[in-house]
């Protein structure tokens, strides 16, 4: 508008605000990337890179219809000739996919059988309890209680997994819950799954007779070599690593290969040794390895001599460990790394990821709950490690004093929600690399006392961008064969299927 000699404001045509360029910006984000190169990503989770002065050029509208760089940015949706209802309902499709992970509610349901174990770990998450100490065990009403509460979910998919302590202590109360789940899915027709979580040290062949009859999937922990292993995860008897490796054998010959799985816990005693702990499980035959970080709950915020090192110490660890992990690859031994296996899903595939530490909102109660071995209901494993330590913030609910409904519209649950959208966190709203994150409302609560959190100093942010950051420069480095490995990992076939699919 423009002000006339009569002191009377005159408000032009709108024509005189259109801009003389010939097409209009989507929403983007951008983010310095490194030297020159800064990153741009939309919601749809398409990115790509550009310098400065490309950036101002596009934000200016100075372009070249036809261009390339003008036709890479408009194939990619970060611009577009006309804004119609065919551009928007094309990009609806894509976020909505994105985000096809909140159709399902929750699928994955823990039972906490008990806090019972044999082990002694140092960086333990929960409060563990002596292996004679049965009044931390779920009792067979709460067990009832809470498979009742399971088949409520909407869910097609329901996968239960049994956690402790050590979860073989309570197996009574498994066998129980594994029929009364059998049971009931004859009418209710779900995908039923059943996982788990034991160390393997006094694992009996009626257990895996068990496991095998109903299809029972087994997770365990392996930290690396024999030494390394029994240090961190040590036994009264110091025969840790022993006991996995023979019963390992065991569960194989039951199960097949495809039927246990490992998880490693990065202590301070694991930094300088990636590459060893990676050839332990090639050795032991996993096709698999998550090199995953230290969590601050339970004892490991007392055992500061395994748990404390800084994120970039981790950093560095996490990259050698996956340069180890390429370059066995390209020698032929097939071996993917999951956390990178799930974020490059994000990055390279329209598809979302079911990990709720990498969902906006997270995953917390709407993609996994606790069934506590007290009857309490919580949000997250974390919240369940969190009430050990003497606060119950995220407790959700009782199973013999709540109905579904009451646990899963509780307060509590939609306020974790509402502060972990990070399209909308202070810090996460606005950088380029929020498609392939995500946000954890009880880490933050945990370490920074807020469920939204502090970016600029949260250590969750550092660790996940830090790794982000080298994964998209290693997809952009040129190297064809660590794509291959990549689309590999995430097709679930060999590099040779890969190579072929893709000549």
């Amino acid at each position: 508008m423009s002000q006339n000699t009569s002191n009377k404001l005159v408000f032009f045509d709108k024509e005189k605000y259109r801009h003389p360029s010939t097409y209009q910006l989507l929403p983007f984000s951008f983010t310095h990337h490194s030297d020159d190169r800064y990153i741009i990503s939309n919601d749809s989770g398409e990115y790509t890179f550009l310098t400065q002065d490309e950036l101002g050029r596009v934000i200016s509208r100075e372009l070249s219809p036809g261009s390339d760089l003008y036709l890479n940015l408009k194939g990619k949706f970060f611009i577009a000739d006309t804004i119609d209802d065919n551009l928007l309902n094309l990009l609806a499709t894509k976020i909505r996919t994105k985000k096809s992970f909140l159709y399902a509610f929750t699928s994955l349901h823990i039972f906490v059988v008990t806090l019972r174990c044999d082990h002694s770990c140092g960086y333990c998450q929960v409060s563990r309890q002596n292996v004679a100490n049965t009044k931390y065990d779920m009792s067979p009403e709460t067990a009832d209680k809470s498979v009742d509460l399971v088949f409520k979910s909407a869910s097609d998919t329901i996968k239960i997994e049994f956690q402790g302590g050590e979860s073989l202590l309570n197996f009574s109360l498994v066998k129980r819950i594994v029929l009364r789940a059998l049971e009931k899915n004859k009418t209710a027709n779900k995908n039923l799954q059943f996982i788990i979580a034991t160390n393997l040290s006094n694992i009996t062949d009626d257990q895996l007779e068990f496991c095998k009859l109903y299809n029972i999937l087994i997770s365990t922990s392996l930290d690396g070599t024999e030494d390394l292993h029994n240090a961190n995860r040590p036994l009264p008897s110091q025969d840790s690593y022993k006991r996995f490796s023979t019963n390992l054998e065991r569960v194989r010959s039951k199960l097949g290969y495809g039927g246990v799985s490992a998880l490693m816990t990065t202590t301070t005693l694991s930094l300088q040794r990636p590459k060893e702990i990676i050839d332990e499980y090639v050795k032991l035959g996993f096709r698999s390895i998550f090199l995953r970080s230290i969590s601050p709950y339970g004892f490991a915020t007392r055992t500061k001599n395994l748990s404390f090192y800084e994120t970039e110490e981790f950093l560095k660890f996490y990259k050698t460990g996956l340069d180890h992990i390429l370059n066995l690859n390209r020698k032929g031994i097939e071996l993917s790394e999951s956390l990178a296996e799930i974020i490059l899903r994000k990055i390279l595939t329209p598809f979302p990821t079911h990990f709720v530490d990498l969902q906006s909102p997270a995953g917390v109660g709407i993609g996994a709950v606790v069934y506590n071995y007290d009857g309490l209901v919580y949000l997250s494993d974390e919240a369940r490690m969190l009430a050990e330590m003497g606060d119950k913030h995220f407790a959700l609910g009782d199973v013999h004093q709540n109905t579904y409904a009451e646990i899963f519209t509780n307060p509590i649950l939609v306020n974790a929600l509402n502060q972990s959208v990070a399209e909308v966190l202070p810090g996460c709203s606005d950088c380029a690399y929020k498609p392939f994150c995500g946000a954890d409302p009880t880490y933050h609560y945990r370490v920074q006392g807020d469920e939204a959190g502090h970016r600029p100093t949260s250590g969750f942010c550092q660790r996940n961008m830090g790794v982000i950051r080298h994964l998209i420069d290693l997809i952009e480095s040129g190297d064809q064969e660590i794509l291959d490995i990549f689309y590999s990992w995430i097709n679930r076939t060999s590099v040779r299927e890969t190579k072929e699919l893709r000549s």
